[in-house]
């Protein structure tokens, strides 16, 4: 039956529910995870089933019956979903699903079926749904509902009154703000509290509540700093307080973060504490670059180490031996004063002055820029560029690789 939609909107309460899905190709990979996440129990129809819903089938979270799809799959159903390729099929179920009075969403022929998928925006513990009845009209519209979410700060909300009295140890990411998690930025959107790195991404912080204290840790190279002892000491008198405490730390915060310091001293105080892991600024800055940390054929190790302390200097505690022997990628981390004594003591370890390397200055933010040297013109390209931190070392094969991404 094909008509105009002129939908009830509602939300449907699925939760141990059974909800069939015929079909196991790409629109079917699509609606599968939202329905586990709304609590559904997910029986699949299909013969094949992408490599996605396979891993779903494989933990038990969805139940699949490898065939076609036949007369009374859908007996006990809730919800269907008709996702084949054939819309014979797909009216065959679409029939069955109104003779039980069940409601069903054909992917084929929206207009078909008696319920119709919306386009979401979701913030937070907010979900807004969107239908126009044109699918394309629904993106449109969908993506300006978001934007006008986004510049009414709704992902600013008060407080969550089962955060309060807790810290979040949040892994801000390489740099740019927009390289930050979802949850890193709905947790910082809720805080009361923020202790902020130097490195952290900057622009969330103008984002937030008026009210929301900024603790500046930052922690400026070879400069002054704020005491570890002390981050931690507001961590905790914030939180015993009852604030909602967000720690945002540049990159991951338990890779050079000293994330454990903290969640150990919130432990020791009784103050509940959760990690959000951020995408390492080891990986993620080399990539932006153009440069991977691993490639086929090439590496089959990748280490990386913190240079803040020179090879030979007696608190290292890293075997530079040990890593000149090694034939793989080595990224450095906080090693720009001491990148030049590093690349001594690998060549010294044995690696060719030829070796490859490239430092990567500023990575993910506007004035990025990547200097190719290898570990014998090391010293004289930092120099050259008068580098400073924050920068990254990749040494190894793969920073010779050709420069494949397009210029920005």
């Amino acid at each position: 039956m094909i008509r105009p939609v002129n939908p009830y909107p509602v939300g449907l309460d699925l939760e141990g529910r059974r909800v069939v899905v015929i079909g196991g190709g790409s629109v079917a990979q699509r609606r599968v995870p939202v329905l586990l996440e709304a609590g559904a129990v997910v029986h699949l129809i299909s013969p094949e089933v992408t490599p996605t819903l396979q891993g779903l089938i494989d933990t038990g979270r969805v139940w699949w019956e490898p065939r076609e799809y036949r007369t009374g799959d859908l007996e006990g159903a809730w919800y269907a979903v008709a996702a084949t390729r054939n819309s014979l099929v797909n009216a065959r179920v679409a029939a069955e699903a109104e003779q039980h009075r069940t409601f069903c969403v054909r992917a084929d022929a929206v207009t078909s079926g008696t319920a119709v998928t919306p386009a979401v925006v979701r913030r937070g513990q907010m979900l807004v749904s969107v239908l126009t009845g044109d699918r394309d009209r629904t993106a449109e519209a969908r993506d300006i509902v978001a934007r006008a979410l986004d510049e009414a700060g709704a992902e600013a909300p008060e407080v969550d009154d089962s955060l309060r009295g807790t810290v979040a140890l949040v892994g801000g990411g390489p740099g740019a703000d927009d390289l930050m998690t979802v949850r890193g930025r709905r947790l910082l959107a809720r805080a009361d509290v923020v202790v902020a790195d130097r490195l952290a991404p900057q622009r969330p912080l103008a984002e937030l509540r008026p009210d929301v204290e900024i603790v500046d840790a930052a922690k400026i190279p070879y400069g002054r700093s704020m005491a570890q002892e002390a981050i931690n000491e507001v961590l905790v008198d914030r939180a015993q307080g009852g604030k909602f405490v967000v720690r945002l730390k540049g990159g991951d915060p338990f890779l050079y973060g000293r994330g454990f310091e903290e969640a150990q001293a919130c432990a020791e105080a009784g103050i509940p504490c959760t990690v959000v892991p951020g995408v390492s600024s080891a990986l993620a800055v080399p990539a932006l670059a153009g440069i991977p940390v691993t490639n086929r054929g090439m590496t089959h190790e990748l280490t990386v180490v913190s240079g803040h302390l020179p090879p030979g200097h007696p608190g290292s505690l890293i075997d530079w031996e040990a890593l000149a022997r090694m034939r793989g990628t080595l990224v450095v981390l906080m090693g720009v004063k001491n990148s030049p004594a590093i690349a001594e003591s690998l060549m010294a370890g044995g690696r060719s002055p030829d070796t490859p390397a490239a430092v990567v200055v500023d990575g993910s933010l506007e004035g990025q820029s990547t200097y190719r040297c290898t570990l014998g013109t090391m010293a004289g390209t930092l120099d050259e560029h008068e580098v400073r931190p924050p920068a990254i070392v990749v040494i190894g094969d793969v920073a010779g690789l050709p420069q494949v991404l397009a210029a920005d």
